[in-house]
């Protein structure tokens, strides 16, 4: 793999969240290009499960693999179940770098970048759905509602209506063409493309990462060992809105199954996770400088406690999406 198409974003604080030992085993549920991988192996003789949901990141991994590095094709959102069917009972730390890697970005052919003209697509496992398909189908005051809702665009109801009179003349296949509709219809003012929240919006909603982000939390909890360490970086308000709704309420005693029957202290279920991060970690001007592409980044941690965790939901924090 190629190092040099993807810089992990605030690598060395997700190592120190982590804090590798020699012995352990970590979980990479975001693969990608490795870094985050290899930083781990680095930093400790230790063993790392790493998933990606991405064929191609998992073939050009395997390629330069080492023993102690198996690199699976899955979704994060199951990494308990995956793990265990790797032989792996226990966790020592989950790492999740949500979102597109570079690599898709910048490769025109995956159709996930207005900057690069290609197949629109999306696809982080080239099957299913895509955004063409999205685009093209689903109705105008759906799509407005997706764009709005996930996309957190303002003027999401000019988009969806400059959409659909686009596509009432012809289908609309390309990133450049769906990047051009959006632009004409906003306008271009301001630092960002006008098309970037629009293009959010289908990538998120064409791969379900809300909801597996939502589960890959749960699936963390349940596989991490007493003292493991979850460390998750997110690109966007709506992804840290789910890692911190999680994290703050799995940081909580159980709540009383009813306020008429509160439970004693001796029935009491403990936190299943201690705080790391109170607040979300940023990266510094001189890493933004270094890589622009992390100024949105957000890094939340938390350490397993030895307590049993109290039943969960995960559909609970995936954000309703009314879109049909």
């Amino acid at each position: 793999m190629s190092e040099a198409r993807h810089i992990p974003v605030l690598l060395r604080e997700v190592v120190d969240a982590l804090a590798p030992r020699d012995g352990g085993v970590y979980i990479d549920g975001t693969f990608g290009a490795g870094g985050y991988a290899r930083a781990i192996l680095a930093a400790a003789k230790c063993h790392v499960l790493a998933i990606d949901r991405d064929p191609d990141a998992v073939a050009a991994g395997r390629a330069t693999a080492p023993k102690n590095l198996n690199i699976i094709e899955g979704r994060f959102g199951r990494l308990d179940e995956i793990a265990r069917e790797h032989g792996v009972d226990g966790a020592d730390g989950v790492t999740l770098d949500v979102g597109v890697s570079s690599m898709q970005l910048d490769d025109a052919q995956r159709g996930f970048s207005f900057s690069h003209d290609g197949p629109l697509d999306m696809r982080m496992e080239r099957k299913g759905e895509s955004a063409a398909d999205v685009v093209n189908s689903m109705a105008e005051a759906s799509l407005a509602r997706l764009i709005a809702q996930l996309g957190e665009e303002k003027r999401a109801r000019s988009v969806a209506k400059a959409i659909a009179r686009a596509r009432a003349a012809r289908k609309i296949t390309r990133t450049g063409e769906l990047a051009d509709i959006v632009a004409g219809a906003l306008g271009k003012s301001g630092p960002i493309h006008p098309a970037t929240r629009t293009f959010q919006a289908l990538r998120i909603y064409v791969n379900h990462e809300l909801e597996e982000l939502a589960h890959g939390l749960a699936a963390a909890e349940r596989i991490l060992k007493a003292g493991g360490r979850l460390a998750v970086v997110t690109f966007h308000s709506l992804e840290d809105r789910i890692a911190k709704l999680f994290l703050a309420e799995r940081a909580k005693p159980a709540p009383s199954p009813s306020r008429h029957v509160p439970v004693a202290p001796s029935e009491a279920r403990a936190p299943s996770f201690d705080l790391l991060t109170r607040k979300p970690v940023t990266p510094s001007p001189e890493e933004i400088k270094r890589n622009p592409r992390a100024r949105s980044a957000r890094l939340r941690a938390a350490k397993r406690t030895s307590a049993l965790a109290f039943p969960f939901d995960p559909d609970r924090l995936s954000l309703p999406q009314a879109l049909a």
